[in-house]
């Protein structure tokens, strides 16, 4: 039985780009040690899985990497939020992850993350707290521009809309809530969510930091954009029971930890592993070779290149690359292990945003097939084929001689 090692590099695919000579920042980055992986392993694609957006999401890719459909657990961003900034949740709570966002004064989009504010923690402090028509509205700041809400009241559903228009252009008008079906909870949740939006508007447009930050020339952090709302998870299948398997999981970013903690791996952290590409890429690959000696499946999350994407910057997604195929190349010398590569889903450096294009995959360990190169077009000629998300784990499981 051999060891498996799954690396996914978030947002790692992408379209060609002039700039780089119509090559992706894949195909433009020097990866000799991916290549000696492609080269010497099992190369295919990936076809994204889509719930319910048209264009994959973090949280439902992600779940469907280790074989989960989010569509039958009930798994949506909000309560994945909410549970990484430590909040509690009570029954009759619904859960929503939003972001601190910039619009114009006729409420049009201009940013979706405020460029990438981090130090939001007084903004935090004067919405956290906020009642409206007996909804008291509980707010924690999560990673970066992003926090965590509850909503605590008396009839409450998660069955409402986003208002974050997290694929749509900029410049477009936000979004109001609406309910998605015709209860009386879901229309009472969506009245008073867009009341409490407006009133953090207001609040929020109004504050010295924002006010600070428009004199420095910076994008002020005027705006709530909230989506996935969910109640609590229903009881999840442990990694361990539908696999067998002792998994850990070694991430930087909240999402992906809370991700792997959901499914009962064991959480090794990293000095250093930020999710940014400053991240301790050196650290968490020693934490991977460190982790053989106890667990047979390691799940290690690697960030920058979906943010690097989502900021239009394909030159830096392309030198991030290149520095990941030089931190993995001692993982090369490793014996009686399987090394998967892959990403959650592509991130279209010139879209500013996750796309729909195949991701491709490698599988080395377990036999060859010819594959000079690891990229997008290169694994498209591969034996895997193209395989479904949902589909990976039996894949990895076949070709590690697990069933």
């Amino acid at each position: 039985m051999k060891k498996i090692i799954l690396i996914v590099i978030d947002g790692l695919s992408d379209r060609p780009i002039s700039q780089l000579k119509n090559k992706t920042p894949l195909e433009a980055a020097k990866t000799p040690n991916l290549d000696f992986l492609a080269k010497n392993g099992i190369c295919g694609q990936i076809k994204p899985f889509l719930y319910h957006t048209a264009i994959p999401t973090s949280e439902d890719t992600h779940f469907a990497l280790f074989g989960y459909d989010v569509g039958i657990y009930r798994i949506r961003r909000g309560v994945l939020t909410v549970m990484g900034t430590g909040m509690k949740m009570r029954p009759g709570d619904v859960a929503l992850r939003g972001n601190f966002g910039t619009v114009n004064a006729k409420l049009n989009m201009i940013d979706r993350r405020a460029g990438r504010i981090s130090k939001t923690e007084p903004l935090v402090k004067e919405l956290n707290g906020l009642v409206i028509d007996g909804v008291k509205f509980l707010i924690k700041k999560a990673a970066e521009y992003r926090v965590g809400i509850i909503l605590r009241g008396e009839n409450l559903s998660s069955k409402i809309s986003d208002g974050d228009t997290h694929y749509g252009k900029l410049g477009k008008k936000i979004q109001k809530i609406v309910p998605l079906d015709k209860s009386f909870k879901a229309n009472r949740t969506a009245k008073v969510l867009n009341k409490f939006i407006d009133k953090a508007h207001q609040i929020l447009k109004n504050h010295p930091l924002n006010k600070k930050r428009k004199k420095s020339g910076l994008p002020p952090a005027n705006y709530l954009l909230v989506r996935g709302a969910s109640s609590f998870l229903k009881r999840i299948p442990s990694f361990k029971e539908k696999y067998g398997l002792k998994a850990c999981c070694i991430a930087g970013k909240p999402l992906y930890k809370q991700i792997g903690e959901i499914l009962g791996m064991d959480l090794i952290n990293v000095k250093g592993a930020t999710g940014l590409s400053n991240t301790n890429l050196k650290g968490k690959i020693q934490a991977v070779k460190n982790a053989l000696k106890n667990y047979n499946f390691i799940f290690l999350h690697i960030k920058a290149a979906d943010s690097l994407a989502e900021d239009g910057n394909f030159f830096g997604k392309k030198e991030f690359i290149e520095k990941i195929d030089k931190s993995i190349k001692s993982l090369l010398k490793l014996k009686n292990v399987l090394i998967v590569v892959t990403a959650d889903h592509s991130t279209c450096s010139e879209l500013k945003r996750h796309c729909s294009e195949l991701i491709p995959l490698l599988i080395y360990g377990d036999g060859k097939n010819g594959v000079q190169k690891f990229s997008e077009m290169d694994c498209q000629k591969g034996e895997l084929g193209k395989i479904k998300q949902i589909n990976l784990m039996k894949e990895i499981l076949k070709y590690g001689r697990l069933c």
